[in-house]
């Protein structure tokens, strides 16, 4: 005995170990979640539940011409007869069959609710609605009771259930399906019926057909709710030779008196959240050259969705781009042809595999319902032949029936008859013994010998049998085939608008408070001093620029940080602190804000009396974490930056806390991307480790502004001309102040 094997006891417990228990057990229900639940047979394209609720629809006489029943009966027999499982589960896979948006060519003819392209599964419960087979099912079912297919008993073996239905088209390519199993899934898109079956014939003439060749014919999915597939035939090409891949479908719109009319929508989505996703996009200010979006569908126009733009100058081609990038009106869908094939195990095929598998179930199929019939018209013919001989020995035929016991024997033995012929003559009515008898009895022989020629001819010869196929199936697609639904397109990669052009461009002040707080006012005309700040906070640094424009936000380590000018909170309120949208190190205060043009220059400096000149695009940072610009020394802290204005006559003040001020040319101070920078102010080394002495503030004057010293509540202006007394060298202390202005807060451009 293998360690593997069940050890049973002197009790009769039977033990192994919980390894192989559990694997064996897992793998059990892998298989059949694989091949019992989730994934479609290559012959027929059903999943086991979709299978026996058509074949239990077929037995309640559910045909297209019937009048429906209610779906509750049809899923009591499906569940109570061949599928043991939960009835809302079986009735979703019902209803799913009868959508119209969901399958290409649906198999149920539902009557009532039956969920809408907006919410599938909104659906009425099935004591409410009413279902029946349409035409297409009978592609499916026509030929079941023909000896096509094998039968196995029910789970608990009381009826019969066919294995596969003995379909007449590949169904599986036709409407596609999705599942999930254990460690595998599929999702093969629907397909357009005169395609497949002009690709099927073309495969039976040309055995050795590429599947480059084959996609000429089938030139991509089909989908239901039509839509425009964009992408490229070439990535088409390869998902049909790999079995795998992904496609991308669009909507399709029309311009209508300057408005967008969107008609059709891609597979499996609802207009209702496209309008949800534009309505968030137009309140949220991203997209301004769209006043309104709203529903028109009706019945004559089961989808029409209204987008109306600002103006007629708003580009039309750009803004559908947008949406296309950033809603539902494109969707990408995943291609898996993962299917069981005819040998009973999963495997991804490519176009041509499964064709090839699917002719090669229609063939043994067709032979298969041949062979039935041949032997049926075998049969017939049998007993024609004994009902023959009795009508030409009538009365022989009727005296021993009078006379003899057992006339059966008798009529074997006199006649040389086969017991079934026998039985045949036994039971036949008095009515059929008239002279025309005969007459019908030899012009059936004669029209079953034609028919049992032509069946034997065709089984016995292979062209025949092909083009027997090629005929059913050219007439299959003049009476279901369509036209496709879904255009094939090459279209441009859909890219969405930067978000800056999306928003309207206009003066606000970005403002800072000392604890990290920010905010946007409207306008330039603010005086964010006057504005309310949180309890314990002030303001601390502001600046001027658009809304479209990126403001960088230094902090005491000399670390950048970007955020969108237009993200930021309006100043009703206190703003938002600065830390949910950032990342600064442990212990870092914000020291100032920075807004303008890329190109636009700023000084920063450390209190040490370090900085350089920097360009603004050298300071934009992609990451939380913010970009190291300004290299500060041990114990300094970085100032509030100064705006560099375009003149070549501005001029560099920087003032320290004993009162001295330092002017001169900003061309004496390099312009870098990064570093400690030049030496601005001559600081006393000593003093500053000390704190004795740091460099107050920075600032950069233009000819016709002026400079504002403050220290405390009061200020000292001077303008331009007056600067001249405390020009000197860079890195030298400059000049002192008046009396009463040695202790020097901060200093600003007016």
């Amino acid at each position: 005995m293998t360690p593997t094997q069940p050890v049973l006891d002197f009790e009769g417990i039977e033990r192994q170990s919980l390894r192989n228990f559990t694997e064996k057990a897992y793998l059990d229900y892998s298989m059949y979640v694989i091949l019992d639940r989730a994934l479609p047979h290559v012959g027929d394209g059903l999943k086991p539940v979709q299978r026996r609720i058509v074949y239990a629809m077929s037995e309640l006489g559910l045909s297209a011409t019937a009048k429906p029943k209610k779906s509750a009966r049809t899923i009591g027999d499906v569940i109570g007869k061949f599928h043991p499982h939960g009835d809302s589960a079986c009735y979703e896979a019902m209803v799913l069959m009868a959508q119209p948006f969901s399958y290409r060519y649906p198999l149920v003819d539902g009557q009532g609710n039956f969920g809408s392209p907006d919410d599938p599964k909104s659906f009425a419960a099935m004591r409410y609605t009413e279902s029946k087979l349409t035409r297409y099912a009978a592609l499916l079912l026509s030929e079941l009771g023909q000896g096509t297919v094998d039968w196995s008993p029910n789970f608990d073996g009381t009826m019969e259930e066919p294995i596969l239905l003995p379909a007449r088209v590949p169904n599986l390519l036709l409407n596609g399906t999705t599942g999930i199993a254990v460690g595998m899934a599929t999702d093969i898109p629907p397909h357009n019926l005169r395609e497949v079956v002009s690709a099927c014939i073309r495969l039976i003439d040309e055995p050795d057909l590429s599947v480059r060749e084959l996609c000429r014919t089938i030139k991509g999915p089909d989908l239901p709710t039509g839509g425009e597939i964009v992408t490229p035939n070439s990535e088409l090409k390869n998902i049909y030779e790999s079995g795998n891949g992904t496609f991308k479908a669009r909507a399709v719109y029309e311009i209508e008196d300057g408005e967008i009319i969107i008609t059709e929508l891609p597979y499996l989505v609802s207009g209702s959240k496209i309008q949800e996703q534009i309505a968030a996009q137009i309140n949220n200010k991203k997209l301004p050259m769209v006043t309104d979006i709203r529903d028109e569908s009706d019945h004559e126009f089961p989808t029409r969705i209204v987008i109306s733009p600002r103006s007629n100058r708003v580009e039309i081609e750009p803004l559908m781009a947008h949406l296309f990038a950033t809603t539902d009106l494109e969707r990408t869908y995943r291609v898996n042809l993962n299917v069981i094939g005819l040998d009973g195990r999963p495997r991804v095929m490519d176009l041509k595999s499964m064709l090839t598998e699917w002719l090669e179930f229609r063939t043994t199929t067709v032979k298969r319902r041949l062979n039935w019939r041949l032997e049926k018209v075998a049969a017939r013919l049998h007993i024609l032949d004994g009902l023959l001989i009795a009508y030409l020995n009538l009365d022989e035929v009727i005296r021993i029936i009078r006379r003899e016991d057992e006339p059966k024997p008798a009529l074997i033995a006199r006649f040389k008859l086969s017991e079934i012929q026998a039985e045949a003559i036994l039971e036949t009515k008095l009515r059929h013994l008239a002279k025309l008898e005969e007459m019908k009895i030899r012009g059936e022989q004669d029209e079953l010998s034609k028919e049992r020629d032509e069946l034997t001819k065709l089984l016995g010869s292979a062209a025949k049998l092909k083009k027997l196929i090629k005929d059913e199936l050219t007439i299959i697609a003049e009476e279901y085939g369509d036209k496709r639904r879904s255009k094939i397109v090459e279209r441009a990669a859909a890219q969405a608008i930067d978000e800056t052009e999306l928003v309207v461009s206009e003066p606000v002040t970005v403002v800072l408070s000392a604890r990290g707080w920010a905010r946007a006012a409207k306008g330039h005309e603010i005086d964010p001093r006057s504005l309310s700040y949180k309890t314990g906070d002030e303001f601390k640094a502001a600046a001027k620029g658009k809304s479209t424009q990126q403001v960088v936000f230094l902090d005491s380590t000399g670390r950048t940080y970007s955020v969108l000018a237009h993200t930021l909170p309006a100043a009703r309120g206190h703003g938002e602190p600065l830390s949910g949208r950032i990342d600064p190190p442990d212990g870092a205060t914000f020291s100032g804000i920075m807004i303008g043009e890329p190109s636009d220059r700023w000084v920063l400096a450390s209190d040490a009396g370090y900085g350089f000149v920097v360009k603004l695009e050298e300071l934009y940072a992609s990451k939380r974490a913010g970009k190291l610009v300004l290299n500060v020394p041990d114990g300094a802290t970085a100032l509030i930056p100064a705006y560099v204005p375009e003149h070549d006559k501005a001029l560099i003040c920087a003032v320290n806390n004993d009162g001295k001020l330092l002017v001169f040319p900003v061309k004496d101070l390099p312009e870098l991307a990064k570093g400690k920078g030049n030496k601005i102010f001559g600081i006393d080394s000593k003093r500053f480790d000390t704190r004795e002495e740091f460099m107050v503030g920075i600032t950069v004057v233009a000819p016709e502004q002026s400079l504002l010293i403050w220290s405390g509540e009061r200020k000292m202006t001077l303008k331009y001309a007056d600067l001249k007394e405390y020009r000197g060298e860079r890195a030298q202390r400059g000049g002192v102040l008046p009396r009463g202005w040695r202790k020097v807060e901060r200093i600003e451009v007016e």
